[in-house]
């Protein structure tokens, strides 16, 4: 029987937001993104789902933004376009790390965004941790053309979460 790679999911959900999102789905998301990414390799990430005030410090510290966002994501490869275009100054783990990066949430911004929008929050945290890792993978949106492929793999990600 031949098995994928297994993933190194670290999940983190501050206390206010702990009975409204299970650590438990918020990794299966994770796994079913790098599963559907067709990646080769057991990649490591940390996902955090944090409050408006970290995501605005962090967004301050690491992009000269001083404003909330509803995700971040900080590769940690030299590899990803982010570092490409200065915003992650971040160090490269030992070579035997299988850590690929941080995906930062504001579930206050999630919230807002979901209820904007219509939907359920665990809806809008799921697009939110699909886009986030897909920018660890090098996913970008800068133009038109890196936009639509990356819509294109968040929906197609999107349509194999449970998100009841």
């Amino acid at each position: 029987m031949e098995c994928g790679p297994t993933y190194i999911i670290d999940v983190t959900v501050f206390p206010p937001f702990a009975r409204r999102i299970s650590k438990k789905w918020l990794r299966s998301v994770a796994e079913i993104t790098l599963t559907r990414c067709h990646t080769d390799r057991a990649y490591g990430i940390s996902l955090v789902i944090a409050d408006d005030e970290t995501v605005q410090a962090l967004n301050l510290e690491y992009r000269d933004l001083d404003e909330t966002t509803d995700v971040l994501a900080f590769p940690l490869t030299k590899s990803s376009r982010v570092d490409q275009v200065g915003i992650g100054d971040f160090p490269l783990p030992p070579q035997h790390s299988p850590t690929i990066g941080e995906v930062v949430i504001s579930y206050p911004q999630a919230a807002k965004q979901a209820k904007e929008g219509r939907k359920s929050t665990k809806v809008e945290v799921a697009l939110l941790t699909v886009h986030g890792i897909l920018h660890l993978l090098g996913y970008d949106h800068a133009t038109a053309e890196e936009e639509a492929q990356m819509w294109s793999k968040q929906d197609s990600i999107l349509a194999n979460v449970n998100v009841h």
